[in-house]
């Protein structure tokens, strides 16, 4: 009897925002929602309790995950000195689509004005504070305590001080080494703690989803299904247009060859949700079919997979902007900066794992003064969106490696030209089966004769 095969944490997600739809309609059309006993006990009650619980596990988990996956970042690149032409061109082109990508999506955004009309509870008495000169945020990223950021939650300044400390390690060397072997672990268990969390995100997205839509209406379903479609719209923009000119003004090459070979490499990011995981795949790719010389892609796929987050970045200006418009926060030319200098920064920082994006989201809320519960209003649908934007990352780390390599002269373009490079057929495939048939047979015999 095969084994029942488990429900995803996808599907759960979207259950729970199905199931968070239905009851908050049936409140908030019955009536039910002005009800005393429900108001108080349930809407207010139990689902607020479950979903702010839920906002602040996501909040605790900020600080040191930021820390120790940044220190993890840098020294993951290795000798500071090897970084060279390839690593210099890497990071600029790396930092230059994500800042184009955060700032398209913020002018879509707003142009398209979603989140506008919808009237927040005015019991929540929510007040955005003032968006301090960009002068002195330049200024605050320098911090003058770093244990002092860190119990506020100042994130620009730990941002600054874990890069800083990342790039020292590097330059101690060998001494620093039980440093950055403690540091890797204390990642992998913030990955765990994320994933501890995120198990409670199905029913944190049905409280939340629940409490907003019993209390905003049909207004919030037509102001999400403004908010999924630009952010679509944008991701688009970004893999489609974006992309695709830098691919063609800094190497010259083919984008629509490009897009023909990335599919598998897409496929394969939307259904893990994760950049680390696609590494393989990836490398393979650009290798293989694009001709990506393995010197150039054994350093920029990795490298990118922990700092190259153009749909993240894209995620984060657009739902910025869909919750500044949901409580009327004017942000301002200064706060839309503060958004896109953070979101280049924190990119570095965002692990390529599903789920850590909601908490960099909450960093960049907390930062220019929005309320974090507003995740809340496009938690439900977040799950969904990873997937979308992984398959925007993974296109972003193919096409800084295939350009990084056609500059650096080790790129084959005969096989970046050539359609089938890297492909089998079914041939190769089926010799390739026997002969692993025939191996395993041997290996079964002689065991077989070892046991007489």
């Amino acid at each position: 009897m095969s084994e029942q095969k488990k429900m995803s944490l996808t599907v759960k997600v979207l259950l729970g925002m199905a199931l968070g739809i239905i009851v908050g309609l049936i409140l908030n059309l019955t009536g039910l929602i002005s009800n005393s006993f429900v108001d108080t006990y349930i809407v207010n009650g139990l689902f607020h309790v479950v979903g702010k619980m839920f906002v602040n596990a996501l909040k605790m988990l900020v600080v040191p995950l930021v820390f120790f996956s940044l220190i993890c970042g840098v020294c993951g690149i290795g000798d500071i000195r090897m970084l060279g032409r390839v690593g210099g061109k890497s990071f600029a082109l790396y930092m230059m689509t994500t800042a184009i990508a955060i700032a398209t999506a913020i002018i879509i955004a707003v142009s398209f004005g979603i989140g506008k009309g919808m009237n927040v509870d005015s019991a929540a008495a929510f007040t955005g504070k003032e968006s301090p000169p960009l002068t002195q945020v330049l200024i605050d990223i320098i911090p003058t305590n770093p244990v002092k950021s860190m119990a506020q939650g100042d994130m620009l300044p730990l941002i600054f001080f874990s890069i800083l400390l990342g790039i020292s390690m590097l330059l101690v060397g060998r001494k620093a080494k039980p440093f950055v072997e403690g540091a890797e672990i204390a990642n992998e268990i913030m990955m765990k703690m994320v994933n501890i969390v995120m198990a409670v995100a199905p029913y944190a997205v049905f409280a939340l989803i629940a409490k907003a839509v019993a209390t905003l209406g049909l207004d919030l379903l037509a102001s999400l299904a403004g908010y999924v479609l630009v952010l679509v719209g944008a991701l688009m923009f970004h893999l489609f247009i974006t992309l695709m000119i830098v691919l063609k003004v800094f190497s010259g090459l083919s984008p629509a060859m490009f897009l023909k070979k990335i599919r598998n490499v897409q496929v394969f990011a939307f259904s893990t949700a994760s950049s680390n995981a696609t590494i393989p795949v990836t490398m393979r790719t650009v290798t293989e079919r694009f001709g990506v010389n393995n010197s150039v892609a054994s350093f920029t796929v990795p490298f990118g997979a922990t700092i190259n987050m153009d749909g993240t970045a894209i995620m984060q200006g657009v739902a910025t902007v869909f919750i500044a418009n949901v409580y009327n926060v004017e942000l301002g030319m200064s706060g839309y900066l503060t958004v896109i200098l953070m979101s280049v920064l924190a990119s570095i920082g965002t692990a390529g794992v599903p789920g850590v994006g909601l908490i960099m989201l909450s960093m960049v809320f907390t930062q220019v003064g929005l309320p974090v519960e507003g995740i809340g209003l496009v938690l439900g649908v977040d799950r969904l969106m990873d997937m979308i934007r992984t398959a925007v990352n993974v296109s972003g780390d193919a096409t800084v490696s295939t350009v990084v390599a056609k500059s650096e002269g080790k790129l084959d373009i005969d096989v970046y030209n050539d359609p089938l490079a890297g492909t089998y057929n079914e041939e190769d495939i089926g010799e390739f089966d026997a002969e692993v048939e025939k191996e395993m047979a041997e290996a079964i015999e002689a065991a077989h004769k070892r046991d007489r």
